[in-house]
């Protein structure tokens, strides 16, 4: 009887551990994993740096260099073009709304303090047509035209430039590697003999500084086209917003 009981006693207590240590094993097995994967990831993203300067170096300090000025030049200008047109942007539907209300409530100069303490271009075409409002509707109407190619040309201020060296760093890239192939020809020309090793040189070098051209072009073209698609909305906007203003000026004026 004793020993029956003892026999079921441990049988019960391998049953309770077991699981114990099974979940114990498990959980020591993920975290193994788990930071084999991120030192795996570490060790490739440490090894594509190196490999990225590696070949950097190899394209030369000249070209290699100046592409890279491009693409410093050119990501500077679009970073500084994104957050000037984030900060133009505004709701036009809430200012129109705003303005009208400000003309019924308290005249030309409220709607103008409130175009005044708004930003975008939006608000200062809108305080250009109120200043003008007393005038007459079509005095209005010319300087909410006139100021809206001021605004535009605010909006556009240095996007030629991002799309200058998005022209340029290929242009480049390509001239490495007509330079790249003289060298490797006048290689062969000195030694006399076609061997591969001699033209090797050359030709590697053409064709890295091509591929970072085309890199730098590839990387510029997405901010442009963000950046004009940007200017395109706020465009629109600044237009529809004209003709709203023109049209609560001719109500008030009835």
């Amino acid at each position: 009887m004793k020993k029956s009981l003892i026999l079921l006693i441990a049988l019960l207590s391998f049953s309770v551990v077991n699981p114990v240590y099974s979940a114990v094993g498990y959980n020591i097995n993920s975290t193994i994993i788990q930071d084999n994967m991120e030192t795996e990831v570490s060790e490739e993203t440490a090894s594509f740096t190196q490999e990225l300067k590696k070949r950097f170096i190899e394209g030369g300090p000249s070209f290699m260099g100046i592409v890279l000025i491009c693409l410093i030049l050119g990501l500077a200008i679009s970073i500084e073009r994104i957050i000037f047109l984030n900060l133009a942007s505004t709701n036009t539907k809430k200012l129109t709304e705003g303005v009208e209300e400000a003309l019924s409530s308290g005249g030309v100069d409220a709607a103008k303090e409130l175009c005044r303490n708004t930003k975008g271009p939006v608000a200062s075409i809108f305080y250009q047509g109120l200043d003008r409002a007393d005038e007459s509707i079509e005095s209005a109407e010319k300087a909410v035209i006139a100021y809206g190619g001021v605004q535009m040309g605010q909006l556009e201020k240095n996007v030629s430039w991002i799309s200058l060296f998005i022209a340029l760093a290929p242009m480049l890239g390509f001239m490495g590697t007509v330079i790249g192939m003289i060298q490797a020809f006048d290689k062969i020309e000195a030694a006399g003999d076609m061997q591969p090793s001699l033209v090797a040189g050359g030709i590697k070098v053409a064709l890295l500084t091509t591929v970072f051209g085309l890199i730098v072009a590839i990387i510029l073209q997405v901010f442009y086209n963000y950046i004009i698609a940007k200017i395109d909305a706020i465009v629109n906007d600044m237009e529809d917003a004209s003709i709203s203003l023109v049209d609560i000026l001719v109500a008030n004026k009835k």
